[in-house]
């Protein structure tokens, strides 16, 4: 059965951002996890994992600014001391949460730049953050996200994505498989599941076209989760969707898929 970690920034938004501490773990999740931390000071949100009986799954690092559109700093020439400065910081939040899993975001380059530049930059930045967390205990999560919600994303396939943790290693970061991302730009997600299992370190679901809660769209959410278990996924599975309505109200379909 996989286990569910309630996405806060998507999920209880009924409430302020810490009470969703306390509602994730009412609902019956063991696990949360969030866009970013840095608006809170650790030792807040630890206790609130702590006093919640909580597991942290996942974060990202710093996107840089992301009112102006930013979606990290990975490839975006000209910001490499801001990016590292960022590692240091999501590293810093990482151990504070007992959190051993850190998605560093592509980035979006601006428009103009040529890919091989934002490729080797990429590369780069990969190498150097890599280096850091493996010493922290902490591990990276890449994810390829879909052009229709964020056009220009440097990072698009689960291929891409393979290649890069093959030259970096898998022991150092791992794919960050999100059902909602590979549907809308790839599909054939349990057999792209099936592929890259042995590099999958943590998935989101979220029902596609809209982006609502699984069994409120086009996607066979029975056999995806049945996948997952045949598969042997024993990590997290983020629940990064955006709640059609009340958000306890639209978990029934937990009960619907029996997870």
């Amino acid at each position: 059965m996989p286990k569910l970690a309630a996405n806060l920034s998507m999920m209880f938004n009924e409430l302020p951002f810490l009470d969703r501490f306390a509602a994730a773990a009412r609902a019956g999740f063991k696990a949360v996890e969030y866009l970013f931390p840095y608006e809170y000071p650790a030792a807040d949100l630890a206790r609130r994992l702590a006093d919640n009986g909580l597991t942290q799954a996942l974060f990202n690092m710093p996107p840089g600014d992301w009112a102006k559109g930013e979606r990290g700093l990975a490839s975006v020439p000209g910001r490499v001391q801001e990016f590292r400065d960022g590692v240091a910081m999501a590293l810093d939040y990482a151990a504070a949460l007992d959190c051993k899993l850190v998605h560093m975001m592509a980035g979006i380059p601006p428009q103009g730049t040529a890919h091989a530049t934002a490729a080797a930059l990429y590369a780069s930045n990969l190498a150097w953050a890599a280096e850091r967390a493996a010493a922290a205990g902490v591990r990276l999560a890449l994810e390829p996200i879909n052009h229709r919600d964020m056009p220009g994303f440097h990072l698009n396939t689960m291929q891409q994505a393979a290649d890069i943790i093959a030259a970096i290693g898998p022991e150092r970061a791992g794919l960050q498989f999100d059902v909602y991302h590979c549907q809308i730009t790839e599909g054939d997600v349990t057999k792209r599941m099936e592929r890259f299992m042995p590099i999958i370190a943590h998935m989101q679901i979220a029902d596609v076209p809209a982006r609502n809660e699984p069994g409120t769209g086009e996607l066979g959410w029975a056999y995806i989760f049945r996948r997952m278990d045949e598969l042997g996924y024993a990590g997290w599975v983020g629940c990064e969707y955006r709640p059609a309505a009340e958000t306890v109200a639209g978990l029934a379909w937990r009960q619907q898929f029996n997870v």
